[in-house]
């Protein structure tokens, strides 16, 4: 359990970046319940960097977990209580559950279709004058709908 201990450094890694998903996880909340169409490149970006975030825990969590595998198999090698194994493996898991949950918001259907509908929107949303045309409008009015759907699925 010496600070060269090679799961702390890690450790300190995973917390960390999950930190940093959970900020990333928070605005892509928010974009989505936006009542009006967002920009098309912060929800890419915040969508694509919380991905990458996520798989990069992901791999992280894994190399964890093989160290607790390696120092369980070969206890007499390395002088690791029991009880820091069982809280090294607590905590893995407890990360593990935190990207899933954001994972399994992100695949969320109804999360997909406003991301997706949200960039089709955007593709060129000015007529010549400036001015939005009746169509996106409309597309607008429509989007607000079915977002207020899925705020109402995100609440509960």
């Amino acid at each position: 359990m010496s600070l060269e201990d090679p799961f702390f450094v890690v450790k300190g890694e995973v917390q960390k970046a999950v930190n940093a998903a959970q900020g990333l996880y928070q605005r892509w909340g928010q974009l989505l319940q936006e009542t009006q169409i967002v920009n098309k490149e912060e929800l890419n970006w915040t969508t694509n960097e919380l991905r990458n975030t996520l798989r990069s825990i992901e791999w992280d969590l894994e190399d964890l977990e093989e160290t607790i595998c390696i120092v369980e198999s070969n206890p007499q090698k390395f002088t690791i209580a029991p009880s820091e194994v069982a809280a090294r493996r607590s905590f893995v898991t407890e990360m593990r559950e935190s990207v899933k949950e954001m994972q399994d918001h992100m695949s969320d259907p109804a999360a997909q279709s406003f991301v997706e509908r949200n960039n089709r929107e955007l593709g060129d949303d000015r007529d010549r004058c400036g001015l939005l045309s009746t169509e996106k409008v409309s597309a607008a009015d429509s989007h607000i709908l079915e977002e207020q759907q899925l705020h109402q699925k995100v609440r509960r």
